[in-house]
């Protein structure tokens, strides 16, 4: 039996090659759990397509044609907020992951890779968890690391947080959303993200997957799986 639309996972493509589009169309309409929302092919397509679709999970190329897709990757997070990004890409410069990973990408794969590598990249980061290679994972606790002062300092940052804050913090490295938080701890969305605001300066941190992978380093949330 079919399910409805709203059960499945929608996905845009934002890929500037039509090759790449039709077999990643064809990958996601022959996956039972998908559907594809979208497509496109420019800076400009991409956020009006992603503003009016909203869609579960952004596939995006970072080498277009006549751009990057990191000049863009947080403008698309800005129209569609809760939508999370994988890169799909054939780019294989380390320095060009980790800023797509800062900037807000949730996951990575390189286009060399199976098939069922990108479907299952695609559910995990569905899910909330960070789909990233163990070197890539390394190298950006390693940075995030370096760029942080001294322990003491991280000490003195999660000792301000309050008790709803760290509640914050482990529901988002679980992979809610603010208004599933919000049902979860009987308070409104708006309130969530006073919280998740809070927590962000306090950490000085720069988004959701800087929180998670903090969280886990400080031994804040259990890293999933």
């Amino acid at each position: 039996m079919s399910k409805s639309a709203a059960t499945l996972i929608s996905i845009l493509v934002v890929d500037d090659q039509p090759i790449v589009r039709a077999g990643l169309r064809t990958l996601i309409e022959d996956h039972s759990d998908m559907i594809l929302v979208g497509e496109a092919g420019t800076r400009s397509e991409a956020l009006a397509t992603a503003g009016t679709r909203r869609p579960h999970i952004i596939l995006l190329e970072l080498a277009l044609a006549h751009e990057s897709g990191l000049d863009f990757l947080g403008d698309l997070l800005t129209v569609a907020p809760e939508s999370r990004v994988v890169i799909l890409t054939g780019v294989r410069d380390p320095e060009a992951h980790r800023r797509a990973v800062h900037l807000g990408a949730m996951g990575l794969v390189l286009k060399d890779q199976a098939p069922d590598v990108v479907i299952k990249a695609i559910e995990k980061v569905h899910t909330g968890e960070v789909w990233l290679d163990r070197t890539l994972t390394a190298s950006v606790l390693s940075e995030r690391s370096r760029e942080e002062r001294h322990q003491q300092g991280d000490l003195a940052r999660i000792a301000s947080l309050t008790e709803r804050e760290r509640q914050i913090v482990e529901l988002v490295c679980q992979g809610l959303r603010n208004k599933q938080i919000a049902e979860k701890l009987f308070i409104s969305a708006a309130t969530v993200r006073n919280h998740l605001t809070s927590v962000l300066s306090k950490l000085e941190l720069s988004n959701r997957v800087e929180l998670a992978l903090y969280a886990y380093r400080q031994h804040l949330a259990k890293p999933p799986g």
